[in-house]
């Protein structure tokens, strides 16, 4: 089951090229992505303070999240997104489209 919310997030796409995209997402209090699957491994860094609840089908997390405070996930895990707090939510999605062109040193 969904999260119940009619305030969509809203996603800001600021680079796609053939190695990956980056979006900005900002969620009003209660907003939501909706549900989605990413295609690629992805790295999120949070440019707020929130909490954030996410859905997997099954069970719903909530996680206090610092700005600066970044994560990844695999690619393939559907899931929705919420703004869990009071204040907005933001934060800055990496999606690594060739996961072998991103190798450091």
């Amino acid at each position: 089951m969904a999260f119940v919310c009619t305030v969509p997030a809203i996603s800001t796409v600021q680079q796609d090229g053939p190695d990956m995209r980056v979006t900005r997402w900002d969620f009003p209090p209660g907003a939501v992505t909706g549900w989605h699957t990413h295609g690629w491994p992805y790295v999120i860094v949070m440019l707020t303070d929130a909490t954030m609840r996410v859905h997997d089908g099954t069970t719903v997390v909530e996680t206090v999240l610092t700005a600066g405070q970044a994560y990844h996930r695999p690619a393939g895990v559907e899931h929705d997104v919420m703004n869990g707090g009071t204040a907005p939510m933001a934060f800055v999605e990496v999606e690594i489209k060739r996961p072998e062109a991103m190798r450091f040193g």
